[in-house]
C-alpha cells in the first residue's frame, strides 16, 4: 500500500515539474471534436470542428468571433490565401470565405465525400500555391480550383480515397490515396509527372497513405499503413529507403528538422528520430497511445499531441521529454482507461470484442489528433474534448 502511494506520489510530482512552465490561456469550447490544425491570421484563431461549423475566435482570450455553419463535420485544416480561409467539410465541399466576417465568397462541390473506417479521421486539407488550390476528396480525385473564384482548372483521377493533403515543391503536386498509390503530378496541368506503389502487407496489403507528404532537398517522405515510412526522390518516384515499424500503421507527416525526421506511430505507440539521410533510427520513446499528428518546432523544441490527451515538448537531440501538459478530457477520464503506472489498467482492451466502446473512452481523454501551431510562444491545438487550446510556454 505504502509502494502505491509513493509511487502514486512520484509521478504527481513528476508532471506537476513537466507542466510547470505551461500555462493555459484559455480554452475555447465545440460541439464536436477537433481533430483539424488551427490557422492564426493576426489576432484572430481559425478552425473546423465535428459540429459541422468553422470557428473564427479571438487569439488573446478564445472568445468566438463568427461561426459558420456547413452541412459536415470539418475534419479538414484550413489554408489561408490573403484575407480568406479555405477549407473542406465532409458534405463533400470545399468553402472559401472572408476571414474578418465569415462570409461566404465561393463553395466547390466535389463528387461527394466517403470515410473508409473508424480510423480514417481525416479530410485532406486544402493547399493554396499561386493561384491554384489543390485539394483531394473522398470521391478519388485531385483538384486544381481556381484560388480567386472557386472555378475548377482541372482534376485527376487516383485509384482510391485521397485524404492525404497534398504537398506541393518546385511546381509539382505531391500526394498518396488509399490505394496505396503515391503521385506527382504537374501543378499547372495536372499532368501524370510519375507514380509509385507502396508495399503493402499482409493485413493491409493496400498500404494506404493517409494523410500528406512533406517533400525537402528533392526526397518526398511519408507513411502508410502498411508499417512503413518511405523516402522517395521527388524527381523519379523511385525509392531511397524505408523503415518498417513492424506491427503498426505509420499515419503522422514527417517532421524534418536539422537532417532528422520526426514523426509517431499508431499501434506500437512509439515517437521516432531518425537520420533523413537513411532513416537509421537515432532513439526513440515509449508512448501511452497512438500520435496521428505532426510534430512542430519551436526553439529547438518537438511538440506533438498523442491520443491520451496529452501535448509533450520533446528534446530533438535526446528524446527527453521537457514538457507535458493535459487536457481537460485526460484530466477527467485518465483514470478509466489508464492505472498509477501510465499503462492501460487491468480489463481495458483497446482492440478487443468491444474496439467501439474502447475507442469512444479514449476520445473522452480529450486525444489530441491536431498538429499544433506555435506563435509568439503560444501552442494552438485542438481536442476530441470539443476544445481549442492555447497554452503559454513560460
Amino acid at each position: 500500500m505504502k509502494k502505491s502511494l509513493l509511487l502514486a506520489l512520484l509521478i504527481s510530482i513528476s508532471q506537476l515539474m513537466l507542466a510547470g512552465n505551461l500555462k493555459e490561456n484559455w480554452i475555447s469550447r465545440t460541439n464536436g471534436r477537433i481533430y483539424s490544425t488551427p490557422a492564426i491570421y493576426g489576432n484572430i484563431v481559425l478552425f473546423g470542428s465535428g459540429d459541422s461549423c468553422f470557428y473564427a475566435v479571438n487569439k488573446s482570450n478564445g472568445m468566438e468571433i463568427w461561426r459558420f455553419k456547413t452541412d459536415g463535420p470539418i475534419h479538414s485544416d484550413a489554408a489561408i490565401s490573403g484575407s480568406s480561409v479555405i477549407f473542406g467539410s465532409a458534405d463533400g465541399n470545399l468553402y472559401s470565405l472572408e476571414i474578418a466576417t465569415g462570409k461566404l465568397i465561393w463553395k466547390f462541390s466535389s463528387e461527394g465525400e466517403k470515410m473508409l473506417d473508424m480510423w480514417d479521421y481525416y479530410l485532406s486539407s486544402p493547399v493554396v500555391s499561386n493561384a491554384y488550390v489543390y485539394w483531394g476528396s473522398g470521391d478519388g480525385n485531385m483538384y486544381a480550383i481556381d484560388n480567386q473564384a472557386g472555378k475548377l482548372m482541372w482534376k485527376f483521377k487516383s485509384n482510391g480515397i485521397i485524404h492525404a493533403t497534398a504537398a506541393v515543391d518546385n511546381g509539382i503536386v505531391f500526394f498518396g490515396d488509399y490505394a496505396g498509390y503515391f503521385y506527382a503530378l504537374d501543378g499547372v496541368s495536372g499532368e501524370l509527372k510519375w507514380k509509385s506503389r507502396t508495399i503493402g502487407e499482409t493485413y493491409f496489403p493496400n498500404g494506404e497513405v493517409q494523410k500528406g507528404a512533406v517533400v525537402v532537398d528533392g526526397v518526398v517522405y511519408f507513411g502508410s499503413r502498411d508499417y512503413n515510412v518511405y523516402a522517395l526522390d521527388a524527381k523519379t518516384g523511385r525509392g531511397r529507403w524505408n523503415m518498417k515499424e513492424s506491427g503498426s500503421w505509420v499515419i503522422a507527416t514527417p517532421t524534418v528538422y536539422n537532417g532528422h525526421i520526426f514523426f509517431g506511430t499508431s499501434d506500437t505507440h512509439r515517437f521516432y528520430c531518425l537520420r533523413k539521410a537513411d532513416g537509421k533510427i537515432v532513439w526513440q520513446i515509449p508512448l501511452p497511445m497512438r500520435v496521428y499528428g505532426s510534430a512542430v518546432v519551436n526553439n529547438d523544441i518537438l511538440w506533438f499531441g498523442c491520443f491520451d490527451g496529452k501535448l509533450r515538448g520533446v528534446d530533438p537531440k535526446s528524446g527527453e521529454i521537457l514538457h507535458e501538459y493535459q487536457t481537460e478530457g485526460s484530466k477527467e477520464n485518465y483514470s478509466k482507461v489508464y492505472g498509477d503506472d501510465g499503462k492501460f489498467r487491468e480489463g481495458f482492451e483497446l482492440y478487443g470484442k468491444d474496439y467501439l466502446e474502447a475507442e469512444r473512452s479514449i476520445h473522452k481523454l480529450g486525444a489530441i489528433l491536431s498538429t499544433p501551431v506555435v506563435d509568439l510562444n503560444v501552442i494552438y491545438f485542438g481536442s476530441s474534448d470539443g476544445g481549442m487550446y492555447a497554452v503559454q510556454v513560460e
